[in-house]
């Protein structure tokens, strides 16, 4: 016989009402509390955000000669704003095709139904996104892939010359450090040369932007998003290093992450800012937000290795073991059998950090960059929109939400579909 449904009065909502919001006198007590709370706050903020709002007017006084709702005339006249900064309205196209083209240079990494060979193009797309917004010659990104390419070849060629002579992690170390080093050269010293040479040959360009023209969300979305793709590597290497038996790679590692955790976030910003210049050559032009890219990648790795640290320390030793009884070398095991399921445990730390990064954006106001905190300042010097407050700030919180909230729902779709744990 099929089992029986459950009494009304122990299955669905009422059952559930009953367990988790009348399971006993104070409970019930805190469920009216709680909902004459919410049935408050909903009074004011429904007249007030929706029925009474103003969408068109031309000044806060217009806005107030219609009604007393929300004033969000202002978001309408400078959405645009809002978004692109300053960005020049006949280009803004090309962020708009930059931010498409994110959601496909991603989606290989985020969902394994992806197909795999986009995985190319997630590589090329922060130089096709950098020439996108910033414009210039189209030779300066190609003579960056050309550094990555040489980097590459010295990591995939280089081990097995040094076969026989050194160990096979260091000499797979010492290739990395070489392809590093071939890469920062060529950037250095020969990009320019290339650029020069070949747009004198062809000149391929988009007109060029200045970086004091990015503003707004975009701002914000560059930051974030490439802090993002940056930190999670790098902290995986230093979790790595900070763990090896190495004493001078174990030394550098801890260092690194200690001197970054043990320093804030708008100290590194302000030595983007000035003191990064006096450490370049003379003459030498580098980008502030570049510079501030930078250091919040590097803000942000110091975090994710401590985070993928704990993970790694959370593996039961079993699984180390496992790695060594298949006969594994130490990149092997990491990379077949540790890293995929430390990453898994740490996947709500991962998450964590990356949102918190995303909302320290904001931070760059301090060196007069203007994300969408920063351009309050020039809006509300309008005399039209002296005044103005809530509305603003709220537009701004729900676009960080957003971004947030879609960020912790993708984490808990991948611990769904991973089913952290370990067997």
């Amino acid at each position: 016989m099929p089992p029986a449904p459950p009494p009304v009065r122990t299955g669905g909502v009422p059952g559930w009402a009953r367990d988790n919001l009348f399971s006993g006198v104070f409970s019930t007590v805190a469920t009216l509390l709680s909902v004459a709370f919410v049935a408050y706050i909903l009074a004011m903020v429904v007249p007030w955000l929706f029925l009474d709002s103003v969408w068109n007017a031309s000044s806060l006084q217009g806005c107030r000669q219609v009604d007393d709702g929300a004033c969000l005339a202002v978001i309408n006249e400078r959405f645009l704003q809002f978004v692109f900064g300053f960005y020049p309205a006949e280009l803004r196209w090309r962020p708009v095709l930059a931010f498409v083209l994110l959601f496909v240079a991603i989606w290989p990494a985020l969902f394994t139904s992806a197909p795999r060979k986009l995985l190319i193009f997630s590589a090329l797309y922060p130089l096709l996104a950098y020439w996108l917004i910033w414009g210039g010659s189209l030779w300066g990104p190609v003579g960056a892939v050309v550094g990555i390419a040489i980097g590459w070849a010295c990591v995939r060629f280089l081990p097995p010359l040094a076969r026989g002579r050194l160990d096979e992690g260091l000499a797979f170390l010492a290739a990395v450090g070489a392809g590093i080093l071939a890469a920062a050269l060529w950037w250095l010293f020969c990009v320019i040369a290339f650029d020069e040479a070949l747009s004198a040959v062809v000149a391929i360009g988009l007109e060029p932007v200045e970086s004091a023209k990015l503003g707004g969300f975009l701002l914000s979305t560059i930051i974030g998003v490439s802090g993002i793709a940056g930190s999670l590597p790098i902290g995986i290497v230093l979790a790595l290093g900070r763990r090896s038996n190495l004493i001078l790679i174990k030394g550098v590692c801890v260092g690194f992450i200690e001197f970054i955790r043990g320093v804030p976030l708008i100290t590194l910003l302000f030595v983007a800012w000035l003191l990064l210049s006096y450490f370049l050559p003379p003459g030498t032009e580098f980008d502030l937000i570049l510079r501030v890219v930078i250091m919040v990648t590097a803000f942000a790795s110091a975090y994710m290795a401590e985070v993928i640290r704990g993970g790694l320390a959370a593996l039961p030793a079993g699984q180390y073991e496992a790695a060594d009884s298949l006969g594994l070398d130490y990149w092997k095991s990491m990379r077949l059998i540790i890293l995929p399921q430390a990453l898994k445990i740490s996947i709500p730390g991962i998450v964590n950090t990356f949102i918190g990064l995303f909302k320290d954006t904001t931070l760059v106001i301090i060196i007069g960059l203007l994300d969408p905190v920063g351009l309050l300042q020039p809006i509300r010097a309008d005399q039209n929109w002296n005044g103005i407050v809530w509305e603003l700030y709220g537009f701004i919180a729900l676009f960080f939400f957003i971004f947030c909230f879609a960020m912790s729902r993708y984490s808990m779709y991948l611990e769904r579909n991973l089913d952290v744990g370990h067997r």
